[in-house]
């Protein structure tokens, strides 16, 4: 069975901490006790670590040796612009792509977001930070993603990289259809998937003139939550094959 993973903020001189909340978890639910075994992270090294000490608010970890990071090397570099939804639904879809291994997720400002998500999404910030963290130790991930404040639709259209997919029903063509024949590892991929209710003929026109390849997941029309994961889980599932 393999070892539990924390993230600690930093690694000194072979020794790491985990303070408050994260502490209380660890020796009040999780139950850590000194002499244990356990795999923490520093967001950058993956390291067998001892528990020397576990009180209320302060758990001590001494190095024992660095691992290898197990994240796969032939899976995108994937960044997911995510319309802003019903926070809620937003937090699930957070979590499942944290799980999948997404590297950066941007909350979008869209026609069809609801009015206030947008400055309510800003103190959210810290709480989806959290939700990303311990997905990230329940599926044991090196390096935590990246969530970013909130930014317009048209400052993420910008944004440049080797392959760029718009989620959308209507006029799109399967998405296994419009990734290249020959998947280059750790290729850079982002996704942009819409809001409630979709993208709106202005947001189709602007994706287009941006050079943004319009992409279908079949004929069903699907949450916005669950059309980011899906659309992830299928382009994970095209790099990886050899």
């Amino acid at each position: 069975m393999a070892r539990r993973r924390f993230f600690v903020e930093a690694v000194h001189r072979g020794h790491a901490q985990i303070t408050g909340p994260d502490a209380h978890h660890l020796t009040r639910v999780l139950r850590v006790e000194a002499g244990q075994k356990f795999e923490i992270s520093d967001n950058r090294d993956v390291y067998l670590a001892e528990v020397e000490s576990a009180r209320k608010d302060l758990v001590s970890f001494a190095i024992i040796e660095p691992l290898e990071a197990s994240q796969s090397a032939s899976n995108p570099h994937a960044r997911l612009f995510v319309s802003l939804i019903k926070f809620e639904h937003f937090e699930w879809m957070l979590e499942k792509a944290t799980e999948l291994g997404v590297e950066r997720v941007t909350p979008l400002e869209t026609e069809r977001s609801e009015k206030g998500l947008e400055q309510a999404a800003r103190k959210r910030l810290p709480r989806w930070n959290r939700v990303a963290r311990e997905a990230s130790e329940q599926s044991r991930r090196a390096r935590l993603p990246d969530i970013d404040s909130p930014i317009k639709l048209a400052e993420a259209l910008r944004c440049a990289a080797e392959h760029r997919y718009a989620l959308d029903e209507a006029r799109a063509r399967p998405i296994l259809s419009a990734t290249p024949v020959e998947r280059q590892p750790g290729a850079e991929v982002f996704v942009l998937a819409g809001p409630e209710g979709g993208w709106t003929d202005r947001e189709r026109a602007s994706i287009e003139a941006a050079n943004w390849t319009s992409v279908s997941l079949g004929d069903t029309i699907l949450r916005a939550e669950t059309a980011a994961v899906a659309a992830l889980a299928i382009l994970n599932a095209a790099w990886s094959v050899r």
